[in-house]
This record gives structure tokens, C-alpha cells and sequence, in this order.
């Protein structure tokens, strides 16, 4: 179960669909008997939980229909970047069925100053914009011809590097499918698009543990 701390405080944790169940048992044991307005939950310490939909799932509005969405079989696309490594695929549910990974050589950043500074700048945004083609000539191959059955398109990496891939025309239809949140994954390889398959289906929860009182002198 992964963690993440959530901007203006609390935390984000993400639990496969199956083990939903089990956690909020264990919810229960940690912070007392809870009560459920909607998707948050309110437990007698005063923690609170808000459960969110997995990319591509329909709306619910009650906790055991999240469980019963989230279990629900979907096809997702995949799209990992980061500088110019980029992994691209489908999932039908927990099974990753077509992938393709490719590298392109981008250079990195210099510190040289001058004419020679700017050379090097043309030179990196050149690599950059054709990792970028080759990355949504890849996204292309593999997406588009799923993408009518795709619920979602599940995006991982540097967003300015997924960003300038789905930027090509021809990607618009995957590009409208695309999910909000990017999942942070270290260079695309196949086994972190493996491993991306699981992120993308688990089910994001906001976490607000109680306020502990201070202490009087």
C-alpha cells in the first residue's frame, strides 16, 4: 500500500481493490467505529478518510458500490515519459496485454554560460522534441487502436514530457481520455509499466488523522 504525503496536509495512500475491504477494517481498529457520509468517512477519533474512484470507474456514491466499481474489469492505457524514455501500454484489468518501451538520448542540463550554453540548449530542445515524436509515434501504435475500449488513460513520469506527447493531433482521441493525476514512476521500463498497472487501479484515499490535543504545562 503506497503513501504519499497530500498538499495541504494529511496523506494520500493507495490500496488495490481487492484489499479495500480489509482496510477499512483496519480504519476501524485504528481510529474507532466510523460513519460514512458518501465516500468520506468519519471515525469516532476524529479521523477522517475520503475514498476516491480509480481511473476510468463510473460514478458511485456509497462505499460498497465503490468496492463493486472498483473490482469491475477495466482497459486502461498507459503512458509513462521521463526525459526520453517512454513506455507505453494496455491493461485489461490486472493484466498488462501489449506494451512497447523505447529510450531516445536527451542530454542533460550544462552550467557553461555563452554562445556555447545556447548551442547546447538548441541541441537538448532539438532531442526533446524528437523524443517527443517518437514517443507518440509509439503511443500511437499502441493506443489508438484500443483507444474506443480504453476507460481511461492512466499517465506516469514528467508531466512536461507526457504533455508534449500527447500533444501530437493524431493522439487526440487517447488525449481525452487522459486520467488528472500522474503517478510518480521512476525511467520507464517494462517493469515499472508493469508495476504502473497496479497504481492505476487502486483506489486513492485521503487520509486526515485526529488532532492531538496539546499538552498543558
Amino acid at each position: 500500500m503506497a503513501e504519499r504525503a497530500a498538499a495541504g496536509g494529511g496523506k494520500w495512500v493507495d490500496v488495490a481493490p481487492e484489499r479495500l475491504p480489509r482496510w477499512l477494517e483496519n480504519f476501524a481498529t485504528r481510529h474507532g467505529a466510523y460513519t460514512a457520509e458518501g465516500l468520506t468517512l468519519t471515525a469516532a477519533d476524529g479521523a477522517v478518510a475520503t475514498l476516491h474512484l480509480p481511473p476510468g470507474a463510473g460514478p458511485v456514491t456509497t462505499v460498497d458500490d465503490l468496492i463493486r466499481e472498483a473490482r469491475t474489469p477495466r482497459r486502461l492505457g498507459l503512458l509513462l515519459a521521463r526525459k526520453g524514455a517512454v513506455a507505453v501500454g494496455i491493461a485489461d484489468g490486472e493484466e498488462l496485454t501489449a506494451s512497447k518501451v523505447d529510450t531516445h538520448y536527451v542530454q542533460g542540463r550544462t552550467a557553461a554560460g555563452g554562445w556555447s550554453q545556447q548551442r547546447f540548449a538548441r541541441r537538448r530542445d532539438n532531442q526533446a522534441k524528437a523524443a517527443a515524436a517518437d514517443g507518440a509515434g509509439i503511443a500511437a501504435r499502441i493506443l489508438l487502436p484500443e483507444v474506443r475500449s480504453m476507460a481511461a488513460l492512466v499517465t506516469g513520469g514528467d508531466r512536461a514530457a507526457i504533455d508534449a506527447i500527447l500533444a501530437a493531433p493524431a493522439l487526440a482521441a487517447v488525449a481525452a481520455l487522459r486520467a488528472g493525476r500522474v503517478l510518480d514512476v521512476p525511467e520507464p521500463r517494462h517493469a515499472v509499466l508493469v508495476s504502473a498497472v497496479a497504481a492505476a487501479r487502486a483506489v486513492p484515499i485521503l487520509i486526515s488523522e485526529p488532532v492531538t490535543p496539546a499538552r498543558r504545562p
